[in-house]
Formats: C-alpha cells, sequence, structure tokens
C-alpha cells in the first residue's frame, strides 16, 4: 500500500498536513476518509467550507485555497506505528514542499506528530513562532476518532481559531 497524492497547489491560504494516511485513505485515495473522522465536519463547522464535503470531493478545497498533505507518506492504522525517523524525513520532506509551494499557513493537525517531525518537543496547540520561508505555522489537535478527548465541537472551535487568522492575516 503506498500513500496518497497531495491535494496542493501553488499560494494555498492554508494547507492541512495530517499526520499519514489512514488504511481507509489509502484503499480509497482520499484525505481523512475513515468513517467516524472528524476533519471534514470541523471543518465546515469552523467556516473553511460553504458546506460540509466528502472526501470524495477533496480537490474542490483547492478552489476555496485550501489542501492536505501528510507529514509521513506510509499508510498505517494507527500514528503509533510509526517511527521517530520516518518523522523526521516527513518533516524534511515537508519544509521542502512548503517552501515550493508557498502557502500562507501550514497547518499540521496533531501536536505529537509535530513535535516528532520537527524535533521541537514543547510545542502546543496553535500559532507557532516558526516560519518556513513566509508561510506561518499552526497546530491542530488530531481530527481522527482515536482522540476522543477532543469532541467536534472542541475541533471546530480550534479550526476556527485558524480560520479567523488566516483570514485577517
Amino acid at each position: 500500500m503506498q500513500g496518497i497524492a497531495d491535494v496542493i497547489a501553488p499560494g494555498l491560504r492554508v494547507l492541512f498536513c495530517g499526520i499519514n494516511p489512514g488504511l481507509v485513505s489509502a484503499a480509497t485515495g482520499q484525505h481523512f476518509a475513515r468513517p467516524g473522522n472528524r476533519f471534514w465536519p470541523a471543518l465546515h463547522q469552523a467556516g473553511f467550507t460553504p458546506r460540509q464535503f466528502r472526501p470524495d470531493e477533496q480537490k474542490e478545497l483547492l478552489e476555496l485555497g485550501l489542501g492536505i498533505t501528510n507529514v509521513v507518506d506510509r499508510p498505517s492504522a494507527r500514528a503509533d506505528e510509526l517511527s521517530k525517523a520516518e518523522f523526521l524525513a516527513g518533516g524534511e520532506s515537508l519544509v521542502r514542499k512548503v517552501l515550493a509551494y508557498e502557502p500562507q499557513w501550514l497547518a499540521v493537525v496533531g501536536v505529537t506528530a509535530y513535535r516528532d517531525a520537527f524535533g521541537n518537543k514543547k510545542a502546543a496547540m496553535g500559532r507557532q513562532d516558526r516560519l518556513i520561508g513566509n508561510t506561518k505555522v499552526w497546530i491542530l489537535p488530531n481530527p481522527s476518532g482515536l482522540n476522543a478527548h477532543y469532541t467536534l465541537p472542541k475541533l471546530a472551535t480550534a479550526y476556527a481559531e485558524l480560520h479567523q487568522a488566516s483570514t485577517t492575516t
């Protein structure tokens, strides 16, 4: 099983970055495709999309200035199946991608993934001091159903903070 294609274009407003494709996403070629993943509802409730998109509509995000990529390309059932080396290599690859495509914001969905990919063990949710070129960085909660302590309303609130920042800066 291989990774899935990025939904990306130059100059996006926000490039969302998942940890890695889950098995359902890898099988369908669609980001955040597992039933129960709250990415699509959170994106809509936060104001990024005019309606709740389905995973098979992911390319329509480009028209809204949004895109999706992953830190690690290798699919797995759980993120804890990935090695530290995969996260570090993924972080280096992500930096190259951000420098090439120059989104206004990079939004990493998962604080642990961000910490592992960028070697920043103290990173917290929200806006980061770090810039990648001119791209600002934000950490969002992981929308996976495995991240149960973040309810959909809490996810939507966190995503809405980025939405507000991305439309005013």
